[in-house]
């Protein structure tokens, strides 16, 4: 069992910095945008001019979990990013061909997916181990993975997160790959959690387990009651699921997939990118740190919490949270 001893969220919820804002929380419309803090707090003035969205909500997020967890450095630096800095890389592409001869080089340098952890490392000074994945849907479920076995191997803190932008060029390819029905909801955001292998007075749930299959040559059913078993659960000893699929199945499945578990879109509130699970997971861990099910009239407590995180059946993650007894 690992501990969550902070959790930072930039969405389109009032979520950063704001301990009401599970009371705040609304579904997204068309018109939503991402609520952004001032990052100014964070990042000096010259190099916020250079910095995208992404770099922005990936440095703010990380610094306010280090603050959070009252912790001088992270043993560790993990970041999971489906499509990494969209901004930068575009401005780089734009750039071969609009500029003759030598090409600025900061976009370039600022394209690559390891930017954020490499940013984040640089702004708190921090020399320990870094990484970076990126493998599509399910990014930051590896990135979760490599975190615990950070912890397994004796790290006690470790700086964990997820964060993809959104550019307009990504509306227009949903709609040329026949998904119209996500194109103008496609959106930004950056979720960051600092795990430890210690409870203290900041923990607010318990991270059980994680994981990530990709190419599922499986059913659905057969992949959750198999995750379940193997942390000695059956589908009965859950509260709650959270699901994200980008539009590849509909809350009737989900619902149909887990009966009689009561269900809840994570994109209903974060809109779509590849890492919306990062966002599910401090949803899930707010309510897990509430203790009480707002979800409905019932007042039993959740203390189990599964997010659930579909691709198209071929990218399936899990991650497991459980509330801290008192």
């Amino acid at each position: 069992m690992y501990f969550i001893n902070a959790c930072s969220s930039i969405s389109h919820q009032s979520s950063f910095r704001n301990k009401l804002w599970m009371n705040e929380l609304q579904p997204l419309l068309d018109s939503s945008t991402l609520i952004s803090p001032d990052y100014k707090e964070f990042v000096d003035a010259a190099s916020l001019r250079r910095m995208s969205t992404i770099l922005r909500m990936g440095l703010a997020c990380a610094k306010d979990c280090v603050q959070q967890a009252d912790i001088e450095n992270p043993d560790a630096i993990i970041v999971g990013t489906g499509l990494g800095c969209l901004t930068d890389t575009e401005k780089f592409l734009k750039n071969t061909i609009t500029i003759s001869g030598l090409i600025p080089p900061t976009s370039f340098i600022q394209s690559t997916h390891n930017t954020i952890a490499g940013q984040i490392s640089l702004a708190l000074k921090n020399h320990n181990y870094n990484m970076t994945h990126t493998q599509n849907s399910l990014s930051f479920e590896h990135a979760l993975i490599d975190a615990m076995l950070c912890l397994n191997e004796g790290k006690n803190a470790v700086l964990v997160g997820a964060a993809d932008e959104k550019i307009p060029l990504m509306d227009e390819l949903a709609e040329a790959f026949g998904k119209s029905e996500i194109a103008q909801k496609m959106t930004s955001g950056a979720s960051f959690f600092m795990l430890s292998n210690t409870q203290n007075s900041t923990t607010k749930a318990a991270l059980i387990d994680s994981c990530a299959i990709g190419l599922n040559a499986a059913s659905n059913d057969e992949v959750i009651t198999r995750f379940l078993k193997n942390n000695h659960l059956l589908l009965s000893d859950i509260d709650l699921v959270l699901f994200s699929t980008y539009g590849t199945q509909q809350l009737e499945e989900v619902s149909k997939l887990v009966h009689p578990i009561p269900v809840l879109s994570i994109e209903k509130y974060s809109g779509y990118h590849f890492t919306t699970a990062a966002f599910g997971m401090h949803l899930a861990t707010e309510i897990l740190n509430q203790k009480a099910n707002f979800l409905s009239s019932n007042t039993t407590p959740i203390k189990k919490v599964l997010v659930y995180n579909n691709f198209g059946n071929k990218n399936i993650g899990l991650t497991l949270l459980q509330a801290i007894e008192t």
